[in-house]
């Protein structure tokens, strides 16, 4: 008896929603939208930047070669602004000063705050003499492990680049102990690990290089 109860109902109900799909239903025309004085409309109008085309960037890894190298240090050293000079007068994106820049060549210091291929250009210049400042260092010291960090040649080139080679000099010969810090607390040992294991290999050592400004 229930199941032909439940039979009868279950085919009503079949039946009913059958035919509400041939009931015709009115519309009304609404000439104008209009809210009420406690009604709200929300609505959102898309941006400049949500209509336009979604663009990927490719960055090149770059990885241990010397082109990281080089981004690496300007990042370190000024953010890479090409034309900052910091509180100590040091300028340009590798952050150089003034007896430096005449050291390989650089007299004109705003166009060398100017120019991005004469930084480069000292840039490549004053790792070939650091090179040469502290290539007995290098074969010396290389794989040895000072203050819990690996020595490598990119770590050096990089520390002298913060302190000079004599600061260097002293730091390995004294086991560590005696350490240098620049102005802004930054400190040898640290320019030595973050510094580690780059390939400037290319560069080859040289006490006079200079930068060629044509």
């Amino acid at each position: 008896m229930i199941k032909k109860g439940s039979y009868i109902l279950g085919l009503t109900l079949l039946v009913l929603v059958v035919s509400s799909g041939f009931i015709t239903i009115e519309t009304e025309k609404i000439e104008g939208f209009h809210l009420a004085d406690n009604e709200v409309m929300l609505y959102h109008v898309p941006n400049q930047y949500e209509n336009e085309d979604v663009v990927v960037l490719k960055v090149p890894h770059v990885g241990k070669t010397f082109h990281g190298f080089a981004q690496k240090m300007a990042y370190k050293e000024s953010r890479g602004m090409l034309h900052l000079v910091n509180p100590y007068g040091y300028m340009g994106k590798y952050q150089f000063g003034k007896s430096a820049l005449r050291t390989v060549g650089i007299y004109d210091f705003q166009e060398f705050l100017r120019n991005a291929a004469w930084q480069d250009k000292a840039f490549q210049a004053l790792i070939a003499r650091n090179k040469w400042e502290l290539r007995k260092e290098i074969a010396k010291y290389s794989g040895r492990i000072i203050n819990g960090v690996e020595i490598t040649e990119s770590g050096l080139v990089a520390a002298a680049h913060l302190g000079g080679a004599g600061s260097v000099k002293k730091y390995l010969r004294s086991n560590g102990r005696n350490g240098f810090k620049d102005g802004f607390g930054t400190s040898l040992s640290s320019y030595i690990r973050k510094f580690s294991g780059y390939d400037i290999s290319h560069i080859k050592a040289d006490s006079n290089a200079k930068v060629n400004l044509e």
